[in-house]
């Protein structure tokens, strides 16, 4: 496939924006953390950070997440079954310790290649890849500026298809604020998280200067009938949509939702085959977002598919997820 046009990768301004928020300095530690995670795969083209440890500029304090994209699977993994596994069900997930400034830095960072990526962020139906990507995210490694611009097109073109997906489920008059908060609690449903989805507008509160610098240009490119309105204050459009659209819309997200628990449950038990101590990294996520821990026994960690299916179980009854 191959890259998408001008048309479809956003205006001038949005390109501007989304240059200037992808290449922001990231921390050492970050730096750290991403050239450890290359020296264990071949082929990187480039690195992606993003998430909480973003957000917090707290990299000593969680997990980093990061985003490895790849020229091809084999030559990354040198194992036929780990490619064939980031094939059927991507991506794959792996964890990091870095020992830094007498320090024990933590990530998580999940592979992809570099066409997937491009590609899952305006075809996947599932939120998975958009949802993450149309949030603030820095390249910390790139091989060259062509791929520069690839990876960056691909971020605009996650927002974009965030936006064209949120918006008929905004109400009919709405801030920037509204939108994001709309968007970003729905595809928290669409994953098994522990976290509360009205927890979501607070990823706009991380960055509002970002979700307010590329609304404005990703509304006008939506194709959708959005009217900017005249008002004091932040920013306020209106929507003016079919009921059936929006309905039909809202039946999209149901099945996000549904698709997305089940992908959730895949991903986290094909984990165990990733990450070392696999499961108590996953009792610690859950522990870490809904303050609920359950210790498998000593026998049932002989058996880690099954003490996966028992613990999920035990925590589903303690509604630690949603």
């Amino acid at each position: 496939m191959g890259r998408p046009g001008i048309g479809m990768t956003g205006s001038d301004a949005l390109k501007s924006v989304m240059q200037e928020w992808s290449t922001r300095q990231a921390p050492m530690e970050v730096a750290a953390l991403a050239e450890a995670a290359r020296k264990r795969h071949d082929g990187v083209a480039a690195v992606l950070f993003y998430g909480s440890c973003l957000r917090s500029s707290r990299v000593d304090e969680g997990i980093a997440d990061l985003y490895l994209l790849v020229d091809d699977y084999h030559s990354a993994f040198g194992s036929r079954l780990k490619a064939l596994m980031n094939r059927l069900l991507p991506p794959n997930v792996f964890y990091l310790e870095v020992p830094y400034a007498g320090k024990t830095l933590r990530a998580k960072y999940a592979v992809l290649t570099l066409g997937d990526f491009c590609a899952g962020v305006h075809q996947w139906f599932h939120s998975y890849l958009w949802g993450r990507f149309a949030q603030p995210s820095g390249l910390v490694y790139v091989r060259n500026e062509e791929i520069a611009v690839q990876v960056r097109d691909a971020l605009i073109l996650a927002v974009c298809t965030f936006v064209r997906r949120a918006l008929p489920q905004a109400p009919e008059t709405f801030t920037t604020r509204e939108l994001w908060a709309t968007g970003l609690s729905l595809s928290y449903r669409c994953e098994l998280r522990s976290e509360n989805p009205a927890a979501a507008v607070r990823l706009y509160d991380a960055a509002p200067d970002y979700y307010d610098a590329v609304t404005p240009e990703v509304l006008q490119a939506s194709g959708l009938p959005v009217e900017a309105l005249s008002t004091e204050g932040p920013a306020r459009y209106r929507l003016r949509l079919p009921s059936w659209e929006r309905r039909l819309n809202r039946y999209a997200w149901r099945l996000r939702q549904v698709q997305g628990k089940g992908l959730s449950v895949l991903r986290l038990l094909k984990a165990l085959l990733t990450f070392e101590n696999g499961l108590d990294y996953i009792l610690w996520k859950i522990e870490r977002h809904s303050g609920i821990r359950i210790e498998p026994s000593p026998a049932l960690r002989r058996f880690p598919l099954l003490a996966v299916c028992v613990t999920f179980w035990r925590l589903f009854r303690k509604k630690a997820f949603r």
